[in-house]
């Protein structure tokens, strides 16, 4: 157990991890922990929609796509134009020792090829991570996400990837909010209390 707490140690290193390419986009900042928890989520959503998907494989491949970059760091893809990191010499040294060693290596190495189809919608789901990400950002005012999308668009290689990146960007940011406010506002009035600041 102690090596096993040192694993989730290290993996809480991501929770301090920034994701290096919001910098570029003059936004605020994400740490790697953030993305890999709306990536979970993400492929989580896309393997229930796919039919004969693993959608414990496609969570458990998302839950662990980034654990090298708490040792290599995150690199965007100007970064990766100079630097290259050894991931999978930092996914053998993460997995050392560990009695799961060989399941987390076999889950990194079929992210990274990303010839399964559980591996093709957690590959999709990562860039969908960012492609809501510029979305939001988007609607807020910042003008870098529209350029970033079409490049970032064009990496999605599965048809539910597609499909949901086509749905984020027809939504408006705020859209799951607004039936609620609306109900809200509508028991207001038909029960006669002002409306708020009225």
């Amino acid at each position: 157990m102690k090596r096993i707490a040192r694993f989730l140690f290290e993996a809480r290193m991501l929770k301090q991890v920034p994701r290096s390419g919001y910098p570029f986009l003059g936004s605020g900042r994400e740490t790697v922990a953030e993305h890999v928890y709306m990536t979970a989520l993400i492929g989580w959503s896309l393997a229930q929609t796919t039919p004969g998907a693993d959608v414990g494989r496609v969570l458990a491949l998302c839950l662990v796509h980034d654990l090298p970059e708490a040792r290599t760091g995150d690199l965007n893809s100007v970064h990766k134009h100079y630097v290259r990191a050894d991931e999978e010499r930092a996914a053998a040294d993460l997995a050392q020792g560990l009695p799961f060693a060989a399941e987390l290596q076999e889950l990194l190495a079929e992210f990274r090829s990303g010839r399964s189809p559980e591996a093709a919608l957690a590959r999709d789901a990562d860039q969908l991570s960012l492609i809501i990400d510029l979305k939001d950002l988007q609607d807020i005012g910042f003008s870098g996400p529209r350029e970033w999308l079409s490049y970032v668009l064009g990496r999605l290689k599965t048809e539910a990837g597609k499909s949901l990146a086509r749905a984020v960007l027809e939504t408006p940011r705020d859209a799951w909010w607004r039936p609620a406010a609306e109900a809200q506002e509508a028991e207001r009035t038909a029960g006669g209390d002002p409306p708020v600041g009225g």
